[in-house]
């Protein structure tokens, strides 16, 4: 079943008096329960993907759906009530507050929902101890090393239980070390979560954690590859 259903997407912006086309009639799936690798080179088409399916963009023309909802005809109202409770978003640069502790940056998601202090402490010690923090919730981001900021920031993007995981190049700024945690994590999510899981990625080590990688060259789908389960 797809959660995620792009179809006849055309894309552009616009930049000085140049039109640039990043997609043309784009139609791909990603089925729920996923874990997929977007790879290409730069300027190919991949992070606008991400934005598009996680709502923070619009396609210029053609449909977004996720979850059962089209994404791309929500209202910024809607956007937001839906983004809160389907997407999680882990960012390249982790975009963690350095004025809060990793406790306090993982329940950031939580304090708009209707939850009491002790459900949302409940789900914050949860999402840390999937990520292996617990012992890390009271260092701020400053204390950490780049690889346990990553993971808190996984830990915020999963702390809603959301219906999709949202990853643009997460182990671009980590050692070989700290990559492996995270990806062997983010198979984790996958294998025994269940959550389904798109990461945008340059990193071929990346890719082989990902149970299928799609390529796009120049905002078209240019070949289709699994990987090993």
């Amino acid at each position: 079943m797809a959660l995620v259903e792009i179809r006849d997407v055309h894309k552009s912006f616009q930049r000085d008096t140049q039109t640039v086309e990043v997609y043309v009639g784009l139609d791909v799936d990603f089925e729920d329960g996923s874990f997929t690798a977007l790879m290409g080179p730069s300027g190919s088409g991949k992070s606008t993907l991400l934005n598009l399916i996680a709502g923070l963009d619009r396609p210029t023309s053609g449909a977004v759906r996720v979850a059962g909802a089209e994404v791309s005809a929500l209202n910024a109202a809607q956007l937001a009530v839906w983004r809160a409770r389907h997407i999680g978003f882990v960012f390249q640069s982790y975009n963690l507050l350095p004025v809060l502790t990793a406790y306090q940056n993982v329940e950031l998601p939580l304090l708009l929902a209707p939850l009491s202090k002790k459900e949302r402490r409940e789900r914050v010690t949860v999402a840390l101890g999937v990520v292996g923090l617990e012992d890390r919730m009271d260092h701020y981001p400053r204390q950490l090393s780049g690889g346990q900021e990553q993971r808190t920031a996984i830990a915020r993007a999963i702390v809603a239980d959301p219906t999709l995981i949202l990853l643009d190049e997460p182990t671009g700024q980590l050692d070989a070390k700290s990559s492996q945690e995270v990806l062997k994590l983010l198979r984790r999510l996958n294998d025994e979560f269940r959550k389904t899981i798109i990461i945008v990625t340059h990193d071929a080590h990346a890719a082989e954690q990902a149970k299928a990688v799609l390529h796009l060259e120049k905002g078209v789908l240019v070949e289709r590859q699994g990987t090993p389960a």
